[in-house]
């Protein structure tokens, strides 16, 4: 009897884990695809690049809400509010790209963010294993993250831009790793949750191989 209820719990817990990870994978994949509309919307109608200060309270605030509403369906439309931003304030830069010709940088940079997702996702999805204590080193990366882009603020040196341009797509990698580890082990419950931070790491890897091949182009 108690061999029944625990295979039973077994099964419930597996069909959960792989609803999470449905329904993060669906919800995903149509914000993605809403930011590049308003990515495109924002590059076609050449809409200005917003503030520093804008930047931070935009992301911050309807990361913010987006966390707070994560258990209601208000939550999906936070969602949509924080990929969408987060594509208008991408449209300036690809706007700068495409007009000094380097369409060919955007291109590379879609291809190769694909490429680390697929690869990140399959190896986990594959192997099903728990990447738990990839979170120490990841909050030490993002410590050594933090202090480079602060010195790089004041210093302006391109070869430290590069740097940071791979630290970021190693970290953001990590991260898809570990949060896909998260939701096959039962860590994640919540796929609004797992679907931001896949986004956020998709998003930083897209504008670091953007600044990445951008840099070497240039050099």
């Amino acid at each position: 009897m108690d061999h029944l209820i625990a295979t039973s719990s077994r099964k419930h817990s597996l069909l959960s884990t792989h609803k999470v990870l449905r329904n993060t994978y669906f919800l995903l994949s149509m914000t993605l695809a809403f930011s590049a509309l308003t990515s495109a919307a924002s590059t076609l109608m050449r809409l200005p690049a917003p503030g520093l200060i804008l930047m931070l309270v935009g992301f911050y605030g309807l990361l913010f809400l987006t966390y707070r509403l994560a258990n209601s369906p208000a939550g999906i439309l936070a969602t949509f509010a924080l990929t969408g931003f987060m594509g208008y304030a991408l449209g300036p830069l690809l706007s700068m790209l495409l007009a000094s010709g380097a369409g060919d940088v955007i291109m590379l940079a879609l291809g190769g963010t694909a490429l680390v997702f697929l690869c990140c996702s399959a190896y986990i999805l594959t192997t099903r294993r728990d990447m738990f204590l990839l979170s120490g080193m990841m909050m030490a990366g993002f410590v050594v993250l933090l202090v480079a882009v602060i010195a790089n603020i004041f210093l302006h040196i391109p070869t430290l831009s590069l740097t940071i341009s791979v630290m970021f797509i190693l970290f953001s990698s990590g991260a898809i790793l570990w949060e896909t580890s998260n939701i096959i082990h039962g860590g994640e419950t919540n796929y609004i949750r797992a679907t931001v931070s896949l986004y956020v790491s998709l998003y930083n890897i897209f504008v670091s191989l953007l600044s990445f091949f951008g840099g070497m182009r240039s050099n």
